[in-house]
């Protein structure tokens, strides 16, 4: 299938965070994939909606309409990561999260768009009582993506095809969002996926990380609550999100020219 638009829905994650910038905005995996689709088709365009901090409910309820007016069937190809954010909520509810997931997929579905969505790593690098419950969360959150994945058509990227990308090497400093390397490889694997032009390179693991010096561990630990930990807590506390007051990278279609 040669796509003639596509649309990027999601958070943090679809938006950029934390891939290098090109004229104020994060690149990210989504813009990486629409050059390589522009490199096939002069008249492609693309939106990307995805904003920071946002909860499923507020990607169906906002970006899910805005899109659907511009979805002119099959070849439009809208990708759908959302609900990590729920996850990590204290007050996170699965079957509210799960219903919501469903309504989003069967929205863009009935449509006429193709859409891929996402199964995540539920893995996390460390023992104890959050490392389980991540990997409970997630687990859970990765079986209801296979579920609806099956209901409806749909291209389903599961994450435990390239578990190596849970190295934290391939994440930012936030520990969270990947760095430029993860979106990079993340972009390739969508692009195989879709059949498109892709770097092979994205599958070979990094060599084995040395250990690092016990001191500079604990330094990097202390800057780490500091800059990142403790604004989300209380961000948390005040009920905000890093992504109040922002607008989309690209709220409508654009020409769009592979970099």
């Amino acid at each position: 299938m040669q796509y003639t638009r596509f649309i990027a829905l999601g958070d943090s994650m679809t938006e950029g965070m934390t891939d290098e910038v090109i004229d104020g905005k994060f690149r990210g995996w989504a813009d990486r994939v629409a050059d390589g689709i522009a490199k096939t088709d002069p008249t492609f365009t693309y939106m990307n909606l995805a904003i920071r901090g946002k909860l499923l409910k507020q990607v169906v309820d906002d970006q899910i309409p805005a899109a659907l007016k511009y979805v002119e069937g099959k070849q439009t190809l809208v990708s759908f990561h959302a609900g990590a954010n729920d996850v990590l909520r204290p007050n996170y509810n699965p079957v509210v999260s799960f219903a919501e997931y469903e309504k989003g997929v069967k929205q863009l579905t009935d449509a006429g768009a193709t859409v891929i969505l996402f199964t995540v790593i539920d893995k996390v690098e460390g023992k104890g009582k959050t490392a389980a419950l991540w990997h409970q969360r997630f687990s859970n959150f990765n079986q209801n993506v296979r579920m609806v994945a099956a209901k409806y058509p749909s291209i389903l990227f599961e994450g435990k095809n390239a578990e190596f990308l849970n190295d934290r090497r391939f994440l930012a400093f936030d520990r969270l969002h990947m760095n430029p390397e993860g979106h990079r490889r993340l972009a390739n694997a969508v692009l195989e996926g879709l059949d498109y032009e892709f770097d092979e390179t994205w599958r070979i693991p990094l060599p084995r990380a040395k250990k690092k010096n016990k001191v500079i561990n604990f330094v990097i630990n202390l800057a780490w609550i500091a800059i990142f930990l403790l604004p989300w807590i209380w961000r948390r506390i005040r009920g905000k999100s890093s992504g109040d007051g922002r607008s989309a990278k690209y709220n409508e279609p654009i020409s769009w020219v592979a970099r």
